[in-house]
C-alpha cells in the first residue's frame, strides 16, 4: 500500500481513471468527453491557483523567517519545482477552458463580450488570460532571475523580486472575481 501511494505519478493515474469510471457510470458515453475535459480543468486550475496561494498565502510570507542556512532548499528545489507546475497549471488551465468554451459552441460569444448570456464567463476567460500571460511573461522570467536560474546581478534580483511580487498579487487580486464570474455565469442553457 505504502508504495502505491509513495508513487504519485501511479495515484494520479488510478485518481484519473476512477474519474473517468464515475463520468461514464453517470453520464454514459454521450457525455465522457465533456466530462473528461470539465475534470481536467478544474485539475489544472486547482493546481495553478492552489500553487498561487501557496506562494502568496506560504512561502513568501516565510520566506524572511527561515534560517539562511535552510533558504537554499526552497530556492533550489522547491520552489523550481513549484514554478514548473505553477506555469503548465495555468496554461492547461486556460487550454481547456477554450476548449470546453469551444466544445459547447460560445468561445467567440463569451471573448468577444457581446451576449448577455455569456459575457460572465467571458469576463472570467479574459480574468484568467491576464493572470495566465502574469505567469508566463512576468512572474516567472522575474522568479528565474530571483532563483538563480539565469544571470542577474544583485540590483537586477531586487527588481525582478519586486516585479514578481507585484504581478504574484496582481493575480491573487483578479483570481476573486475571475472565481466569481467563473461560477455565477449563466451558460448552463447556451
Amino acid at each position: 500500500m505504502s508504495k502505491f501511494f509513495g508513487n504519485l505519478h501511479a495515484v494520479l493515474v488510478v485518481g484519473l481513471l476512477a474519474a473517468i469510471a464515475l463520468m461514464w457510470c453517470v453520464a454514459g458515453n454521450a457525455q465522457l468527453a465533456s466530462g473528461i475535459l470539465h475534470w481536467l480543468h478544474l485539475f489544472f486550475g486547482v493546481m495553478w491557483i492552489g500553487l498561487l496561494y501557496y506562494f502568496n498565502f506560504v512561502q513568501t510570507p516565510t520566506m524572511p523567517k527561515v534560517p539562511a542556512e535552510l533558504k537554499g532548499g526552497v530556492t533550489k528545489y522547491i520552489a523550481p519545482s513549484a514554478l514548473f507546475f505553477f506555469r503548465w497549471g495555468a496554461a492547461f488551465t486556460v487550454l481547456t477552458g477554450f476548449g470546453i468554451a469551444w466544445q459547447a459552441g460560445y468561445l467567440h460569444t463569451a471573448m468577444s463580450l457581446m451576449d448577455p448570456n455569456t459575457r460572465m464567463i467571458g469576463i472570467g476567460m479574459w480574468l484568467a488570460l491576464i493572470m495566465a500571460f502574469n505567469v508566463w511573461f512576468l512572474i516567472w522570467p522575474a522568479q528565474k532571475k530571483v532563483l538563480g536560474l539565469v544571470e542577474a546581478d544583485d540590483a537586477a534580483k531586487a527588481a525582478a523580486a519586486t516585479r514578481g511580487l507585484i504581478f504574484s498579487r496582481l493575480n491573487v487580486l483578479l483570481s476573486l472575481p475571475m472565481f466569481y464570474a467563473m461560477i455565477n455565469s449563466n451558460i448552463a442553457n447556451y
